[in-house]
């Protein structure tokens, strides 16, 4: 597994109304997953979560689940901070790592 691809990633609507919190190792795939509803029944699908706006590598895939655990033991305030720390813009960071 390659290690920089150990993430905890955060998705959202449109609206911004609805925040997803997962982890991967596999983030372009993942992300792919989401944006195509590969799995219609999924919360990311129900939601229309597939915009990527947080991300977060780690060096192995047990500090990622870590990280995970944090992020979804905080309040919607402590995601949202998160996500303008790195992404002040909410814009789709899905198009920067495909490029990658």
């Amino acid at each position: 597994m390659d290690s920089k691809n150990c993430c905890v990633y955060i998705t959202t609507n449109i609206a911004h109304s609805v925040l997803y919190t997962g982890v991967t190792s596999d983030i372009v795939r993942r992300v792919f997953y989401h944006k195509n509803k590969t799995y219609p029944n999924s919360f990311t699908a129900k939601y229309d979560c597939n915009k990527l706006v947080y991300h977060a590598f780690y060096s192995t895939i047990e500090e990622a689940l870590a990280a995970e655990k944090v992020i979804k033991s905080g309040n919607r305030e402590y995601k949202i901070k998160l996500i303008n720390e790195l992404n002040p813009e909410w814009k789709e960071l899905y198009d920067d790592l495909i490029k990658s």
